[in-house]
């Protein structure tokens, strides 16, 4: 532990609204890096210098300055008290308090707990915020399936988390969100969901690990909304759950259906906030399958028809009707057409792919089509 320069100045700070004299905070060279009076900083202060190296209070007074012989000791040096600020046993520094040793001397302990305190109180938040780094750390290597089992099990016992306990994670994205609402956003997850495990991906994603019980009901949309605070509702944001697991090793799974699942809604923009893998796992399940030289040539007739069809017209009355179950009433009140002209645009898609609707393998090639293809 060193005194930086901010700590410094905040003791001088706290110090001075204690006690009505002028403090000095010197470093463990006995250089003053913080003060009452600005035109001191970076002097050599010789009674610090004393008080580390005999580790005790010095009182500096006009008989010791006339030893020291100093003759401009009063710009250099003035009268007061100068003692040692300890951490874990250990000297760091030295706070110096200003004034005639007689009148100052009842405030050296008090000023000298102030400023330990304050040290103490630094190194702990210190130690906090590492704690936290680091742990962000661990859940992002976790959760992009970077870490051995063995090294999953050594940080989970580090971070006291139960290997066994059921999880699922999910992403939260903010649009034209800034840093410090970002900020806010962790704030509030780690003020009143301390349970839950938290990492920020980019400036606009947050991942986020939800410990289940078997209370907890996933399926509720409603519930994933509330984590959101108030002020950053008014943004344009999405929560994509992924699958529940069973164990915290599992987590990458997770992690991974939540992204695949972001990642369809905004190829296919869809306009709902709360993101279920469950409501998408087939096309979520096949996203990577799409890219593959496999999928190309299985969908070819179906990319043939978004070629063809420039106002995608067609493809979307498609989409319609799978998404309608391939029920032609309802999927005609969706599109706000005839059900004969439904049977027209249907007609005209089986012309252009060569593909009926009727044969259950071209239907699944259809099928695939409206859900993979954009």
């Amino acid at each position: 532990m060193k005194l930086n320069k901010q700590l410094a100045q905040a003791i001088v700070k706290r110090t001075m609204q204690i006690i009505p004299n002028s403090v000095n905070v010197m470093d463990e060279n006995g250089v003053i890096i913080a003060s009452g009076d600005p035109s001191r900083l970076g002097q050599h202060h010789s009674g610090a210098v004393l008080a580390l190296r005999k580790n005790q209070l010095i009182e500096i007074d006009e008989k010791l300055l006339r030893q020291w012989n100093l003759k401009e000791a009063h710009q250099e040096i003035k009268q007061g008290i100068n003692i040692p600020i300890t951490y874990l046993g250990e000297n760091i520094g030295v706070i110096g308090v200003s004034g005639f040793p007689s009148q100052v001397r009842h405030y050296a302990e008090l000023v000298k707990m102030a400023a330990e305190l304050m040290v103490e109180q630094s190194a702990q938040l210190e130690k906090e915020r590492w704690q936290s780094r680091y742990k962000e750390e661990f859940i992002l290597s976790l959760a992009k399936g970077e870490l051995s089992i063995e090294q999953i099990k050594h940080k989970a016992s580090f971070f006291q988390l139960p290997i066994n306990q059921s999880y699922v994670a999910c992403l939260i994205k903010l649009n034209d969100t800034t840093a410090e609402e970002l900020e806010a956003l962790l704030s509030h997850f780690a003020h009143y969901y301390p349970h839950i495990l938290t990492a920020v991906v980019n400036l606009q994603n947050i991942l986020f690990l939800q410990p289940l019980d078997s209370q907890f009901a996933t399926s509720k949309k409603q519930l994933w909304q509330h984590y959101i605070p108030s002020k950053l509702q008014q943004h344009n944001y999405k929560i994509s759950v992924g699958i529940c697991v069973s164990t915290l090793i599992e987590i990458p799974f997770s992690y991974h259906t939540a992204q695949q699942t972001l990642k369809y809604a905004e190829q296919h923009h869809l306009k709902k906030q709360v993101l279920l893998f469950e409501d998408y796992k087939f096309p979520t399940l096949l996203a990577d399958f799409a890219q593959t030289w496999q999928a190309k040539e299985l969908l070819a007739p179906v990319s043939q028809l978004i070629k063809k069809d420039e106002k995608h017209f067609l493809f979307k009355t498609m989409q319609q009707y799978f998404f309608s179950n391939c029920d032609l009433a309802h999927a005609s009140k969706k599109l706000f057409i005839h059900p004969n002209t439904l049977r027209y645009r249907l007609d005209k898609i089986e012309q252009i792919t060569s593909l009926s609707f009727n044969k259950i393998d071209e239907r699944v090639i259809l099928y695939l089509g409206a859900l993979l293809l954009k």
